[in-house]
Protein backbone atom coordinates (compact mmCIF):
# COMPACT_ATOMS: atom_id res chain seq x y z
CA UNK A 1 0.00 0.00 0.00
CA UNK A 2 1.37 3.59 -1.06
CA UNK A 3 0.86 6.29 1.93
CA UNK A 4 0.89 9.53 1.08
CA UNK A 5 2.38 11.11 3.97
CA UNK A 6 4.25 9.02 5.28
CA UNK A 7 8.04 9.77 4.04
CA UNK A 8 6.85 13.67 4.81
CA UNK A 9 6.19 12.69 8.58
CA UNK A 10 9.61 10.69 8.43
CA UNK A 11 11.48 13.19 7.04
CA UNK A 12 10.09 15.52 9.52
CA UNK A 13 10.76 13.18 12.45
CA UNK A 14 14.62 12.78 11.53
CA UNK A 15 14.89 16.82 11.27
CA UNK A 16 13.57 17.53 14.12
CA UNK A 17 15.53 14.79 15.74
CA UNK A 18 18.56 16.06 14.61
CA UNK A 19 18.28 19.76 15.35
CA UNK A 20 17.24 18.62 19.20
CA UNK A 21 20.21 16.69 19.48
CA UNK A 22 22.68 19.90 18.00
CA UNK A 23 20.29 22.54 19.93
CA UNK A 24 20.96 20.67 23.32
CA UNK A 25 24.52 21.86 23.44
CA UNK A 26 23.04 25.02 25.11
CA UNK A 27 21.28 25.15 28.46
CA UNK A 28 18.90 27.66 28.58
CA UNK A 29 18.12 29.72 31.57
CA UNK A 30 14.62 31.40 31.90
CA UNK A 31 14.56 32.87 35.38
CA UNK A 32 14.55 29.53 37.84
CA UNK A 33 13.96 27.76 34.72
CA UNK A 34 16.82 25.70 33.33
CA UNK A 35 16.58 23.61 30.35
CA UNK A 36 18.69 21.95 27.46
CA UNK A 37 17.79 23.81 24.30
CA UNK A 38 16.90 20.74 22.53
CA UNK A 39 13.82 20.94 24.62
CA UNK A 40 12.22 23.27 22.84
CA UNK A 41 11.73 20.51 19.35
CA UNK A 42 12.26 17.30 21.16
CA UNK A 43 8.79 17.08 21.87
CA UNK A 44 7.63 17.66 18.74
CA UNK A 45 9.70 13.82 17.85
CA UNK A 46 7.43 12.41 20.44
CA UNK A 47 4.58 13.81 18.97
CA UNK A 48 5.36 12.29 15.44
CA UNK A 49 6.21 9.22 17.19
CA UNK A 50 2.60 9.27 18.52
CA UNK A 51 1.35 9.96 15.05
CA UNK A 52 3.34 7.17 13.44
CA UNK A 53 2.30 4.50 15.75
CA UNK A 54 -1.43 5.42 15.79
CA UNK A 55 -1.84 5.67 11.94
CA UNK A 56 0.89 3.34 10.69
CA UNK A 57 1.28 0.68 13.07
CA UNK A 58 3.78 -0.22 15.55
CA UNK A 59 6.22 -2.15 12.83
CA UNK A 60 6.71 1.00 10.56
CA UNK A 61 6.97 3.56 13.69
CA UNK A 62 9.95 0.92 14.43
CA UNK A 63 11.34 1.51 10.98
CA UNK A 64 10.85 5.56 11.43
CA UNK A 65 12.68 5.16 15.28
CA UNK A 66 15.74 3.21 13.68
CA UNK A 67 15.97 5.34 10.48
CA UNK A 68 16.19 8.29 13.43
CA UNK A 69 18.72 6.32 15.47
CA UNK A 70 21.05 5.99 11.70
CA UNK A 71 20.67 9.65 10.88
CA UNK A 72 22.10 10.42 14.68
CA UNK A 73 24.79 8.51 14.59
CA UNK A 74 25.99 9.64 10.88
CA UNK A 75 25.92 13.16 12.31
CA UNK A 76 28.12 12.40 15.03
CA UNK A 77 30.35 10.68 13.42
CA UNK A 78 30.78 13.27 10.57
CA UNK A 79 31.17 16.23 13.89
CA UNK A 80 33.89 13.51 15.16
CA UNK A 81 35.54 12.92 12.16
CA UNK A 82 35.25 16.48 10.65
CA UNK A 83 36.82 18.20 14.69
CA UNK A 84 39.90 15.67 13.83
CA UNK A 85 40.80 16.83 10.43
CA UNK A 86 43.89 19.69 10.86
CA UNK A 87 42.50 22.75 10.63
CA UNK A 88 43.83 25.75 8.77
CA UNK A 89 45.52 28.58 10.37
CA UNK A 90 44.37 31.20 8.86
CA UNK A 91 40.33 30.09 10.09
CA UNK A 92 41.21 30.55 13.87
CA UNK A 93 38.12 29.15 15.22
CA UNK A 94 38.71 25.52 15.95
CA UNK A 95 38.29 25.87 19.00
CA UNK A 96 34.90 27.87 18.54
CA UNK A 97 33.81 24.15 16.75
CA UNK A 98 35.08 22.03 19.98
CA UNK A 99 33.28 24.23 22.38
CA UNK A 100 30.12 24.11 20.35
CA UNK A 101 30.12 20.66 18.23
CA UNK A 102 32.70 19.21 20.22
CA UNK A 103 30.06 18.47 23.22
CA UNK A 104 27.66 17.14 20.76
CA UNK A 105 28.70 13.19 20.45
CA UNK A 106 28.68 12.95 24.27
CA UNK A 107 24.82 14.44 23.71
CA UNK A 108 23.96 12.64 20.96
CA UNK A 109 25.12 9.71 22.57
CA UNK A 110 22.94 9.76 25.53
CA UNK A 111 20.63 11.32 23.18
CA UNK A 112 20.68 7.80 20.74
CA UNK A 113 20.23 5.32 24.36
CA UNK A 114 17.87 7.20 25.40
CA UNK A 115 15.78 8.13 21.97
CA UNK A 116 16.18 3.85 21.45
CA UNK A 117 14.83 2.99 24.77
CA UNK A 118 12.56 5.90 25.33
CA UNK A 119 10.58 5.87 21.51
CA UNK A 120 10.37 2.10 21.61
CA UNK A 121 8.65 2.25 24.99
CA UNK A 122 6.23 5.16 23.82
CA UNK A 123 5.64 3.37 20.78
CA UNK A 124 5.17 -0.09 22.30
CA UNK A 125 3.04 1.42 25.48
CA UNK A 126 0.49 3.22 22.87
CA UNK A 127 0.33 -0.01 21.11
CA UNK A 128 -0.55 -1.96 24.22
CA UNK A 129 -2.96 0.82 25.48
CA UNK A 130 -4.62 0.56 22.48
CA UNK A 131 -5.23 -3.11 22.26
CA UNK A 132 -6.82 -2.42 25.84
CA UNK A 133 -9.11 0.53 24.75
CA UNK A 134 -9.53 0.20 20.63
CA UNK A 135 -9.90 3.35 18.45
CA UNK A 136 -11.19 5.22 21.27
CA UNK A 137 -8.95 7.41 23.91
CA UNK A 138 -6.25 8.09 21.57
CA UNK A 139 -5.76 10.75 24.53
CA UNK A 140 -4.85 8.22 27.09
CA UNK A 141 -2.30 6.60 25.08
CA UNK A 142 -0.84 9.04 23.78
CA UNK A 143 -0.25 10.81 27.24
CA UNK A 144 0.19 7.54 28.86
CA UNK A 145 2.66 6.66 26.69
CA UNK A 146 4.52 9.82 26.54
CA UNK A 147 5.09 9.89 30.60
CA UNK A 148 6.60 6.13 30.65
CA UNK A 149 8.63 7.66 27.65
CA UNK A 150 9.67 10.64 28.53
CA UNK A 151 11.46 9.57 31.86
CA UNK A 152 13.32 7.15 30.94
CA UNK A 153 14.44 9.47 27.99
CA UNK A 154 14.80 12.29 30.15
CA UNK A 155 17.05 10.48 32.50
CA UNK A 156 19.53 8.44 30.77
CA UNK A 157 19.79 11.66 28.39
CA UNK A 158 20.86 13.97 31.19
CA UNK A 159 23.04 11.34 33.00
CA UNK A 160 24.92 10.33 29.89
CA UNK A 161 25.04 13.78 28.40
CA UNK A 162 25.86 16.01 32.09
CA UNK A 163 26.83 13.83 34.44
CA UNK A 164 30.17 14.85 35.94
CA UNK A 165 29.91 17.75 33.63
CA UNK A 166 26.97 19.84 35.16
CA UNK A 167 26.35 20.16 38.98
CA UNK A 168 23.89 17.41 40.11
CA UNK A 169 21.57 20.04 41.75
CA UNK A 170 21.39 21.79 37.86
CA UNK A 171 20.47 18.41 36.29
CA UNK A 172 17.60 17.61 39.11
CA UNK A 173 16.46 21.72 37.85
CA UNK A 174 16.88 20.24 34.26
CA UNK A 175 15.38 16.93 34.71
CA UNK A 176 12.39 18.01 36.51
CA UNK A 177 11.90 20.98 33.87
CA UNK A 178 12.61 18.95 30.94
CA UNK A 179 10.09 16.32 31.92
CA UNK A 180 6.92 18.84 33.12
CA UNK A 181 7.74 20.61 30.20
CA UNK A 182 7.61 17.80 27.21
CA UNK A 183 4.62 15.94 28.88
CA UNK A 184 3.20 20.04 28.90
CA UNK A 185 3.85 19.53 25.19
CA UNK A 186 1.89 16.84 24.71
CA UNK A 187 -0.75 18.23 26.18
CA UNK A 188 -1.31 21.56 24.93
CA UNK A 189 -0.61 20.16 21.53
CA UNK A 190 -3.34 17.14 22.09
CA UNK A 191 -6.36 18.83 20.28
CA UNK A 192 -3.73 19.37 17.16
CA UNK A 193 -2.53 15.97 17.55
CA UNK A 194 -5.84 14.83 17.43
CA UNK A 195 -6.85 16.51 13.96
CA UNK A 196 -3.60 15.04 12.14
CA UNK A 197 -4.33 11.69 13.56
CA UNK A 198 -8.06 12.17 12.39
CA UNK A 199 -7.27 13.75 9.22
CA UNK A 200 -4.40 11.09 8.54
CA UNK A 201 -6.97 8.23 9.00
CA UNK A 202 -9.09 9.24 6.42
CA UNK A 203 -6.60 9.74 4.01
CA UNK A 204 -4.36 6.49 4.47
CA UNK A 205 -6.12 3.89 5.96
Amino acid sequence: MKYKYLDLITVAFVVILLLSNITSAKIVSLGWISFDGGTILFPLAYLFGDILTEVYGLSRARRVIWMGFGANLLMVLAFLIVGLLPADPMWGLQGSYDAILGFVPRIVLGSLVAYLVGEFLNANVLTWIKNKTGEKKFWLRAIGSTIVGQFFDTTIFLLIAFAGVLPWSLIGVIWITNYIFKIGIEVVLLPITYRIVNYLKKQEV
